[in-house]
């Protein structure tokens, strides 16, 4: 069976309405055994696609000559991430490394203050993580709508220009009545999230809008830990250290997210939690191996040097968009059902 686009935004809509009654294991379950199945049939596109490795048509290079740019990010979905998040960053300041957070503003906790104002001093960013977390921002153009008032509020009370999405789901033409520098809800290429059509490039973009106006979006281009380390159970950092060395290769971004939600800093492991030592030792390697070749960089840094430039969307973006879709046919048009 062949779905359109419009056929499967309304499958993840009743999805999302009926989620709260699944038990959290079944869904996990579920997801596990579909992620395998994707993994083998994607194997030669993930978690690298070699199209992806083109440079935007104006492509500057990066700031003083460094030769890839690396960009970490968290999402915290949940109360039990926000209590970890001043270990993770602890953790990261310790290493000389500096990363953005990304906070629900109306979800199951409040932003406390204070941390945000910690991040600030401590040379962190603060971004805005979608609004309520629950799959139904996208739902439809007049929800979207009746959201952006809201979440601009916070952007602006927050000071913050960063965007993601709940599920990384997104529409790049949408999120222009939004008030930001950009948005991370892409992939350069994952078919594991609910809306598996990857921006098939490892270079942040211009999205341009009316009268000069736009945002800069920037793809994530490494896996999420949820897909390792939860999905996929991978108890190393191949995965993602493989991915950094292809991305410093060829001049791109490369963009993690990690969630302090999963991240067990007590080194148990769970069915839903990772042992932190595996982030802090990818971060190690990136030290390590990139510390003078690498440009560590906030995302609004980058998204304010691509701002400058406005490279434009890669030209394979017409290929991708229809060999995602052909892909998405065999799976039965769909794709891995979200958590």
């Amino acid at each position: 069976m062949t779905l359109n686009d419009g056929s499967r935004a309304m499958l993840r809509n009743i999805y999302y309405l009926v989620k709260p009654a699944i038990p959290r294991p079944v869904r996990l379950g579920i997801r596990r055994r579909l992620a395998r199945v994707l993994r083998r049939q994607f194997r030669s596109s993930w978690p690298i696609d070699e199209a992806s490795g083109r440079a935007p048509e104006g492509w500057p290079g990066w700031p003083d000559g460094k030769e890839f740019a690396l960009v970490l990010t968290h999402d915290i979905e949940g109360r039990r991430g926000l209590e970890r998040c001043r270990r993770l960053a602890e953790m990261e300041m310790g290493l000389g490394f500096r990363s953005s957070f990304n906070f629900v503003p109306e979800g199951e906790y409040a932003p406390p203050e204070p941390l945000r104002a910690f991040l600030s001093e401590h040379g962190f960013e603060v971004g805005v993580h979608d609004l309520h977390h629950d799959g139904k921002l996208y739902r439809s153009g007049k929800a979207f709508k009746h959201a952006v008032p809201r979440i601009n509020h916070y952007l602006t009370s927050w000071g913050a220009v960063g965007f993601r999405s709940g599920f990384m789901i997104h529409n790049l033409r949408w999120l222009q009545d939004l008030d930001i520098l950009y948005d991370a809800s892409t992939f350069d290429t994952d078919p594991f999230e609910p809306q598996p059509d990857g921006m098939n490039t490892i270079f942040p973009f211009w999205v341009p809008g009316k009268d000069r106006a736009g945002y800069v979006e920037l793809p994530c281009t490494l896996p999420q830990d949820f897909t390792l380390f939860i999905l996929l159970q991978e108890r190393a950092t191949d995965v993602w250290r493989n991915k950094l060395d292809w991305v410093a290769a060829h001049g791109g971004m490369a963009l993690v997210n990690a969630h302090p939600d999963y991240m067990s800093f007590d080194g148990r492991w769970s069915s839903s939690e990772y042992g932190a030592e595996l982030y802090k030792g990818f971060l190690e390697y990136v030290a390590n191996r990139y510390r003078s070749k690498c440009w560590f960089a906030l995302p609004r840094d980058v998204a304010k040097y691509v701002r400058e430039n406005r490279p434009r969307f890669p030209e394979q973006r017409g290929r991708m968009i229809k060999r995602s879709h052909n892909l998405i046919r065999t799976l039965g048009g769909r794709g891995c059902p979200p958590t």
